[in-house]
């Protein structure tokens, strides 16, 4: 408990009767940071903080999508810009609930190719699963090149997509999407 203090729960409202689970991480008190595909067409969001049973979380707030800032440059067809922010109200910190750390501002980034990094989320445990889990679950992953990636992915991957490779089919799954990396 408390491994991943910036993990945030998105419960996603798209319609009567219809919602989907996404993921995000917590970058600022009042900021979450997540995929555009996630919040694209919603009508709220519920978000969870401080959770890592996911119907318990710390703190709850439901917000709605005026609340949702979706990069202006965001294409549902070639995934380009699947980014967004949402505001919540001013959060205080505690032991479960803190920030990611982002890099600092630079001209330019590593690919990070070859380290190993850490999802984190929700989403469904196997491809046959019906539904997200209730325990927050991780997967340990290496960073591959993009141009590697390309070979199965195509033309969507674009020089600001991070690739992992999934060793033993360890890997996210549908509910984690736009969560921490």
């Amino acid at each position: 408990p408390g491994q991943f203090p910036y993990q945030v729960g998105l419960s996603l409202k798209l319609g009567f009767l219809k919602s989907s689970w996404c993921g995000g991480s917590l970058i600022g008190n009042e900021w979450v940071l997540t995929a555009a595909h996630c919040t694209d067409g919603v009508k709220s969001v519920t978000v969870y903080l401080g959770a890592t049973v996911r119907t318990n979380p710390e703190v709850k707030y439901t917000v709605t999508k005026d609340d949702i800032i979706i990069h202006p440059g965001w294409n549902s067809k070639t995934l380009k810009n699947d980014i967004s922010l949402i505001k919540i109200p001013a959060t205080v910190y505690s032991a479960k609930i803190k920030p990611v750390k982002l890099p600092a501002l630079a001209n330019t980034y590593s690919t990070y190719e070859g380290d190993k990094v850490i999802a984190s989320g929700w989403g469904r445990v196997s491809d046959e699963a019906t539904g997200v889990t209730t325990d927050l679950q991780y997967a340990v992953m290496e960073v591959i090149s993009n141009a590697q990636c390309k070979k199965t992915y195509g033309f969507i991957i674009q020089p600001s997509n991070i690739c992992v490779s999934t060793p033993g089919g360890v890997s996210t799954c549908q509910g984690d999407s736009g969560g921490p990396l």
